[in-house]
Order: C-alpha cells, then structure tokens, then sequence
C-alpha cells in the first residue's frame, strides 16, 4: 500500500535538474533528536525511500540522482549527526548504533510501516544495524529493501585512506582541525574515478559542508566507525547473510577504498548475491554516474 511522507517539500525547480547547494539547503527541515538540529530532504511520491550519506560528506551527495528518484518514490534524506548541516556537538559520543536510533525515531515518528533503504559508505553500516535490528524483532516499521553503494560492509576488505588512519591516531583531533582545503582535496579526490573527478564548484559545496559549524573540530570522533565496524561485524555480516529482503550492491569500480575488492566479497558471502558493477566510477557512484545508478535502482525496484 502507498504510503505519503508528511510535510512535503520540494527545492528543486519543478524536479527538473539537480538544485545548487543553497537550494539545497533551503529546500529542508530540521528536527530534533536528543535536543540537537538535524537536517532533512523530504520529496515526490510513492513508497517511502531513505537514503543515507556516506564520510565525511552529507546528504547533498544525493542531489544529482534526486530529480530522478523523486519522480517515483517518496524520497527522504537527512544530514547524520555530526554531518553537512546537521548539529555538530563537540563532545558527543558518535556511533553507528547513535545514528541509527536517529533514523529510526524519525522513521517511528512518521508513522512509516515500511521504508526501502538505498545507502552509501558510511549510511551501509547504519543499513546493516538497521537490518540487525529487525531481524532480532525491535525495529517497528519493515525494511521493504536495500541497496548499497560502495561501503564497507565487510571491514576485512576495507582500504581506509592515510588521512582516515591518521584521524584514527592519538593525532586525530589536531589533524582535524588543521585540515586545510588543500589537503582535504589531494585526499578527497582519490576517492573518484579518473573520468568523473568533481570540478572546482563541487569542491567548493563539499569543502563547505565539511567545515560548516566547525566540522573540522569532530572528525576525529565520527571517524570512530571503523571502529564501530570492527566489533560488529559479525552481527552486521549476519544481518546481510540473514535478509529475506531484495538487496543490491552498486558498485563503482575504481574506488580504492570499497571497491572492486568489497564487491568481490560480497559475492563471496552473501548467497544469491546481487552485485552491478560500474566501471570507471569510483566511491561516489551516485555523484560521478547518476543515470547509471538510477537505471541499476530501478531496475531493482522493477523487478522486486
């Protein structure tokens, strides 16, 4: 059954393209979870889609492929704590499980019964805990579906970048804030593949929502999941090898961090695995290639 998302809105000029980031911006909402200011993007119709961001970036990462995915889904999408335009408290314990309570109380408070889950990076570990906990019978709304984008879903086969082990050192939180636009750049661009490198306005939007609120000061504390990966691993393996739901991986390729390796992987472990490899695209595949991407969502959703 159809269910409608309240308090639609939509920033982007009739869907017809992709809006810039002060559209963005002035397209959302906030709420409030444990007295902090989150973030949100709620638009189009149909079933309800949640889409979660990877790290360091935000929800603005989504805003290529939104146009497309609004025209059939009711789609929203939100800033994690710690992240783009979302409250950055200084001293708050950030973890996988903090972030998923998020969603899920949001989620809870809509009064959604089922939701399908399209995740990158980061957002796959919060899909994993997500799953975890429907499986163990605590989640009050059905995971209709997942699809993954390029995440660490298996940690043993992950390639963190030198800056993510640096942050992770005792040096992490001085790093962090000595992060200059240059540093951030010569490591954020490895990330994409040779032919769809982000130019220089693209840069402009993430360096921004990285630095919004003193972002740079926090690093070093929402980095800790990888952390958070290690000692779940096998309730979060168990969680994909345990789902009766459809689930997708979209996988770029030519990324250094969670690419072909984390796919490889996943063909090994999960039984009947569902894997689209895009070539040339590197960690951000909804970023780099938005068409190829929606084309391997939709298909999925089509054919589930």
């Amino acid at each position: 059954m159809e269910q409608q998302i309240p308090g639609i809105r939509d920033g982007t000029a009739a869907g017809t393209g992709a809006p810039v980031l002060e559209e963005w911006q002035q397209g959302g909402k906030w709420f409030t979870y444990e007295g902090h200011a989150i973030f949100s993007r709620m638009a189009g119709r149909g079933e309800p889609l949640v889409l979660m961001h990877g790290f360091p970036t935000a929800s603005w990462d989504w805003n290529r492929i939104w146009p497309m995915l609004v025209q059939n889904n009711n789609v929203l999408a939100l800033d994690f704590l710690g992240f783009g335009f979302s409250d950055k408290p200084r001293e708050h314990a950030y973890s996988i499980e903090d972030q998923a309570d998020l969603v899920q109380g949001l989620l809870e408070g809509l009064g959604l019964e089922s939701v399908h889950l399209l995740a990158h990076d980061y957002g796959c570990s919060v899909a994993q805990e997500l799953l975890a906990r429907e499986q163990e019978g605590v989640l009050p709304f059905q995971v209709a579906s997942v699809c993954f984008l390029n995440g660490a879903l298996f940690p043993e086969v992950h390639r963190p970048l030198m800056i993510q082990r640096l942050l992770r050192s005792p040096f992490g939180g001085l790093l962090g804030r000595a992060l200059t636009r240059r540093s951030f750049e010569r490591s954020f661009l490895k990330l994409f593949g040779s032919k769809s490198l982000p130019d220089q306005r693209d840069m402009d939007d993430f360096w921004h929502l990285l630095t919004y609120n003193n972002g740079r000061g926090i690093l070093h504390h929402l980095i800790q999941f990888m952390e958070d990966r290690r000692c779940h691993r096998h309730r979060w393996v168990s969680a994909l090898q345990n789902a009766t739901q459809p689930m997708r991986l979209i996988s770029g390729m030519a990324d250094p961090v969670s690419g072909a390796a984390m796919a490889l992987r996943y063909q090994e472990m999960i039984p009947g695995a569902d894997v689209v490899q895009l070539r040339n695209v590197g960690h951000y595949p909804h970023f780099e290639s938005p068409w190829e991407v929606f084309c391997a969502y939709r298909d999925f959703r089509k054919h589930r």
